[in-house]
């Protein structure tokens, strides 16, 4: 494999939107998010109204990467190898004696020693994105309340309730603010394509896993909190795209290449987010828009299994035996899609990149099954630019800052003091011996399936298209493929790291 990666090179670029082309002002759509599914909780399923009341210092729980046991309640940080680095039941942390008693050195009983094992499913759930994070939270929180009321309760049965609470907010209506008929006796089989919902593949891996059978769904005007607020105030949980970014794509255009849009976001809410952070001549930029592509099925599913399907307002038509031409289309998969690359660029084997935010639903999908290069959006390096900057000298003093200045919520995108670095951790040493560092799981997954990782598309938006960038291969360094620069926690002493 080629040490460098350049755009110039490649025929197709193509990009997920949430939190991809399109950033979230995270300070509030976590907290809008988290409410969205506690109110539901609360008022539909009974929960403890302690549920609503989140404290900024909650927040530092959040982390992504970790592992929820969705039968004790536990959640873990993983090492590369399977062992657990940290765990907690709910949100209390374990103490290094529990934790050796509860886990040892052994692999996490359903790991795998592939580091594509699945992200989701009936028996545990990968916080994998931003908006997977605040769930998190929440689910911590529902572990600690029924531990409390069930007097220390080993077993746990709440997550068809967070199920349920998906249905209740992110279901096509609650989009479209239109009366709808109720739709009784629906199956979870057909369930999942009738979401508007960014984590199609959270709806998709999880409600098959579990048999409920049968379910009743109504659909009431404008339900649910997330749509209708976003809808109301886009400007206050929407990034608008920079106008680098902007002039970055029209470059790519006027180079040849051929642009995509993949989102698993229904086409009326990929239309809202576009049109606010690119404008309302967005369509122009893109020659081919897939909506409601239920990653990671989009990439793993036979053609047979995902056709495509025309919209006409925003509704899904007829399915397609092919796709013939550049459009806007919903559902699909990636051999049709790739079958009209080649007729599109006439080359047998047309080169594509693929920027997308999320291991599970877009980096490894794209990497595994289509073999395409693939951009990680890793905001967790932003986060790293403000350590970079922030020196202790140039720090306010405590008696300067405001006198009714209250503390602020862990950005999402820094490290939890709960749970340490995304990328490494530490592991205890014998007697006598210090303690060693080893990559997480999440980190070696980095570097396996991602051609480069970005903090956003606009730390590279003002570079020529052929700039050459180095890679993630096993003959490079474990931090070449980060750019600008690797994490700190990576690049201070690399040497430490274990392999």
């Amino acid at each position: 494999m080629a040490q460098h990666f350049s755009l110039a090179a490649c025929d197709v670029v193509g990009f997920d939107l949430d939190h991809t082309l399109c950033r979230y002002n995270l300070p509030e759509s976590a907290p809008l998010i988290y409410n969205s599914f506690a109110q539901f909780l609360v008022k539909e399923k009974g929960y403890d109204k302690e549920l609503l009341n989140v404290t900024p210092e909650d927040w530092d729980f959040c982390c992504k990467g970790l592992a929820l046991d969705l039968e004790d309640g536990n959640f873990l940080k993983l090492a590369n190898n399977g062992t657990v680095l940290r765990a907690s039941h709910g949100t209390k942390m374990m103490t290094a004696e529990v934790l050796a008693e509860a886990y040892g050195k052994k692999e996490w009983k359903h790991f795998l020693s592939d580091t594509g094992m699945a992200c989701r499913s009936g028996k545990y759930y990968f916080y994998d994105n931003y908006f997977d994070l605040p769930g998190a939270l929440l689910c911590a929180r529902v572990v600690d309340y029924l531990t409390k009321q069930n007097n220390g309760q080993k077993t746990f049965d709440f997550w068809k309730d967070i199920v349920a609470a998906i249905q209740h907010n992110y279901k096509m209506s609650a989009f479209k603010g239109n009366d709808m008929n109720s739709l009784v006796g629906l199956s979870f089989d057909k369930l999942k394509y009738c979401f508007l919902t960014f984590s199609a593949d959270f709806i998709e891996d999880t409600c098959t896993e579990m048999q409920f059978g049968k379910i009743s769904i109504k659909r009431k005007k404008n339900c649910g909190i997330y749509f209708p607020e976003i809808k109301r105030d886009p400007g206050r949980y929407l990034h608008s795209c920079p106008e680098s970014v902007k002039k970055w794509l029209r470059q790519l255009k006027n180079a040849g290449k051929i642009l995509l849009l993949i989102t698993s976001s229904h086409s009326d809410y990929c239309r809202l987010l576009c049109e606010y952070i690119l404008g309302n001549d967005f369509t122009d930029l893109f020659d081919i828009v897939i909506t409601n592509a239920l990653k990671p099925g989009f990439f793993s599913h036979l053609p047979s299994q995902r056709p495509f399907r025309t919209l006409e307002n925003d509704e899904e038509q007829e399915a397609l035996p092919s796709l013939d031409k550049p459009g806007w289309y919903s559902q699909g998969n990636a051999v049709h899609l790739y079958e009209l690359l080649k007729k599109m660029t006439g080359k047998p084997e047309p080169k594509v990149v693929y920027f997308g935010d999320s291991m599970h639903s877009d980096i490894f999908p794209a990497r595994h099954y289509s073999n395409w290069e693939t951009v990680l959006i890793l905001e967790e390096l932003r986060g790293d630019e403000g350590a970079r900057s922030q020196r202790p000298e140039e720090s306010e003093p405590l008696e300067k800052k405001g006198k009714y200045e209250g503390p602020k919520a862990k950005p999402l995108n820094t490290s939890s003091r709960k749970w340490g670095s995304f990328f490494i951790d530490s592991v205890l040493g014998l007697e006598n011996t210090e303690d060693s560092l080893v990559y997480t799981w999440s980190c070696k997954r980095i570097s396996t399936y991602s051609t480069i990782a970005i903090p956003s598309i606009e730390a590279i938006a003002e570079l020529p298209l052929d700039y050459k960038f180095t890679r993630f291969s096993s003959s490079n360094s474990k931090t070449a493929g980060y750019y600008p620069d690797p994490p700190l926690v990576l690049s201070s002493d690399e040497t430490l790291i274990s392999k």
